[in-house]
């Protein structure tokens, strides 16, 4: 059947295309991590290709070193960049309108009064779709979702592949892990969780490189506010600006990104430098409609327009991420 004024279906597309750009910054919003790389401006997009390409460099220049007078310099080739490849995910939220309710919201006002309302419901279901795969595995609904940051900073950072480079083989590709019971001793508390971060501080510190972004859980967020004296309780404006109540470790932003239905693992704690991952979504799918545009049902009295996205996370420096873990 045919939509009872196909005037509709132009109000639905113009809707989506009104609030792209404010659906995609609130997705950004809605993780300190993602927050964090749009003030890095590592949200880079792609434009095309079957996978997702991030470059990065493996090796230093074996040619480089002292020499003395006329002496002759190595000028050989030097293998030092590579690329790691990650996969394109697809995401999406369909917001739809039937001929009743049309009728039912007669006049242009009242329904774009009703879109508004679904496509607040949408725009916060594709935010929690993007945050839940912030930290995802990546094998979720059949390998669909994103290479979150448990993929790409896990507990055992020596075995699988990631981004196509194997971490069994590729030393300079492993992330750090601690673990709270076998390297520290004994399960974390209020009275060790310091220790055990600066433990994993050192390991993950070259030259000015170090962690800038700390995200716990609810448990460990407890443990380290507990640890800290009042006087210690260092913040930080610029992430209070973007929504997120942070603390200071070294001079990195602790930011709990747990809360009411959070995403991260209980008692769990990544140390990420941020230089190093970057937001990749697709320059003609990052939150627009999906075309080509509104679907009518054919047995059916209503019309459909899709929400989409497409891109992925992805990485060009894991020795530089690390996870703490009971």
């Amino acid at each position: 059947m045919s939509f009872p004024n196909s005037a509709v279906s132009d109000i639905i597309a113009t809707t989506i295309q009104s609030r792209t750009g404010t659906i995609a910054d609130n997705v950004t919003k809605n993780t300190a991590l993602l927050a964090r790389l749009k003030q890095r401006k590592n949200v880079k997009t792609f434009s095309g290709g079957n996978v997702i390409l991030q470059e990065l460099s493996f090796a230093e220049n074996g040619n480089g070193g002292a020499y003395s007078g006329y002496e002759t310099l190595p000028v050989a080739a030097s293998d030092v960049i590579s690329a790691a490849q990650y996969d394109i995910k697809q995401y999406a939220v369909p917001v739809t309108i039937s001929g009743l309710e049309q009728l039912q919201n007669a006049g242009k006002e009242q329904i774009i009064d009703l879109l508004e309302s679904r496509m607040t419901v949408a725009e916060s279901t594709m935010e929690n779709l993007i945050a839940s795969g912030v930290y995802s595995d990546g094998t979720g609904s059949g390998g669909k979702v994103i290479t979150g940051l448990k993929a790409q900073v896990p507990t055992n950072p020596a075995t699988g592949t990631v981004g196509g480079i194997d971490r069994a083989s590729w030393t300079f590709w492993r992330s750090k892990s601690f673990d709270a019971t076998t390297d520290g001793g004994a399960a974390t508390t209020s009275a060790n969780i310091q220790t055990y971060m600066n433990t994993l501080w050192a390991s993950l510190v070259r030259g000015m490189d170090r962690p800038d972004l700390i995200i716990m859980d609810n448990t460990y967020w407890s443990y380290y506010m507990n640890s800290l004296q009042a006087i210690q309780r260092f913040s930080s404006s610029q992430e209070a600006t973007l929504g997120f109540v942070t603390s200071k470790f070294m001079d990195a932003d602790v930011v709990l990104d747990g809360g009411i239905g959070g995403f991260m693992d209980a008692k769990t704690m990544y140390m990420l430098n941020t230089k190093y991952i970057h937001y990749r979504p697709h320059s003609q799918r990052n939150m627009v409609p999906l075309s080509p545009g509104q679907r009518y049902s054919v047995n059916q009295d209503a019309a459909v327009q899709i929400l989409a996205w497409a891109g992925n996370i992805t990485a060009s420096g894991l020795q530089f991420q690390g996870k703490m873990v009971e």
